[in-house]
């Protein structure tokens, strides 16, 4: 016996069964001995015509049986034509020659009940009950016919229960895998996303302290030294930020990432207004918001040539809204998911996109008027965030910070 872990769940045993198959039912055949040996000893009339609907019982009943399983043939016309001929024939032996051979009702309610599904089912297998009532008090007696109705409806009704229990358990099965592989992509684009936004600004701020370091080594060394221990500290914060996006634990702030932005654009030469209004938000809107900034700076400092950048943060009617204006060379009207080579648009922004998107949000990218070029994030906020108190319980009052 395998060992198993305290706190690993253990897999029902239908889930690894595999559903009964066509020779689970086959035997059920042998409930014809009775009419077949009353056949033998000549005990009925016309005995050739009734060994020819025998032969002709069993191979419409095992043609049914193979492939009323085969959910891919269950409705084809073979199947369906074959319970069809499987009715005419039960009928005829039952009607015909009674006593034994009423036992063809149950069987012919066991097939029905592996073909068919829901509301066809049930009428079928009352008319089959009903019928073996029928009969079984005209030829037979009445205590006879109660059991052989009773027997034709319960055998229909559990081989069916059963049978989609069976494929409820397959489709679960086949849902868990799909849900497992979506999953998976779903992870493999975030790890992708979270990479490509953490390297491209933190590359970025790397590229310009360097280029400062280069600039002030010849004259003024302690500056430049101040510079390389900036890239130094910026090396091992995106290291620690590569670890959580491979986690999956990071959570932006705003707040940081807007100190963050006022500094790379001060470094970069770039004189900066950064406004933020209004009351706290939640969590999951602090992140998203967060990766808009670090992206959206992060593309007017390395494609922008701009001189001027203007963040904005406040809310209306239930909804915050991120803009970053900058004086740059606009690249014309770009959508946020379409990519541009060497410009403005790209991975990066369509990867902001559908993260705004999944949280109900949405987000533009376009050119400024006639210089200059515009991004704005929008994202719906709850009741919990607009209460007018930051998180030290004092309200928060409008605040703009200019860089120069």
């Amino acid at each position: 016996m395998s060992a198993r872990t305290a706190d690993a769940p253990e897999t029902p045993r239908i889930a690894r069964r595999r559903p009964p198959g066509p020779v689970a039912f086959l035997p059920w055949l042998f409930m014809l001995t009775g009419g077949v040996m009353d056949l033998v000893q000549g005990e009925t009339p016309l005995p050739w015509l009734g060994a020819a609907g025998v032969v002709a019982f069993c191979a419409l009943y095992a043609a049914t049986v193979f492939t009323g399983l085969d959910r891919r043939r269950r409705h084809t016309p073979l199947c369906v034509g074959s319970l069809a001929g499987l009715a005419l024939v039960g009928y005829a032996l039952a009607i015909g020659y009674a006593d034994n051979w009423l036992l063809c009702f149950p069987l012919l309610s066991l097939a029905t009940g592996i073909v068919l599904r829901g509301r066809p089912l049930g009428p079928l297998i009352l008319l089959y009950s009903a019928s073996a009532g029928i009969v079984s008090g005209w030829r037979g007696g009445g205590d006879e016919a109660m059991t052989v109705a009773y027997g034709t409806m319960l055998s229909g009704l559990v081989t069916a229960a059963i049978l989609s229990l069976f494929d409820t358990v397959a489709e679960l099965r086949a849902t868990r895998q799909e849900l497992a592989r979506s999953a998976v992509e779903k992870e493999r684009l975030r790890f992708s996303r979270d990479l490509h936004d953490l390297l491209g600004h933190t590359m970025s701020v790397v590229v310009v302290k360097a280029e400062a370091v280069r600039r002030l080594a010849p004259r003024d060394l302690d500056a430049a030294l101040g510079q390389a221990a900036d890239i130094e500290a910026v090396g091992r914060q995106a290291l620690t930020e590569i670890r959580e996006a491979v986690t999956g634990y990071r959570e932006g702030s705003l707040a940081t990432e807007l100190d963050r932005a006022r500094s790379l654009l001060d470094a970069s030469g770039v004189d900066s207004v950064v406004r933020r209004s209004g009351p706290p938000l939640p969590p999951q809107a602090e992140a998203l918001l967060g990766w808009v900034v670090r992206e959206g700076v992060t593309n007017v400092v390395r494609h922008s040539g701009a001189r001027r950048c203007e963040i904005e943060v406040h809310q209306e009617a239930g909804r915050v809204r991120l803009e970053i204006v900058d004086d740059g060379n606009g690249v014309g009207s770009r959508s946020a998911g379409e990519a541009v080579p060497g410009g403005r648009g790209g991975t990066g922004l369509k990867g902001l996109a559908e993260r705004l998107a999944s949280a109900g949000g949405s987000l533009e990218a376009g050119p400024a008027g006639r210089r200059g070029f515009r991004l704005v994030a929008a994202l719906p906020v709850d009741g919990d965030g607009a209460n007018g108190q930051d998180r030290e319980g004092g309200p928060m009052d409008a605040k703009e910070v200019r860089t120069a």
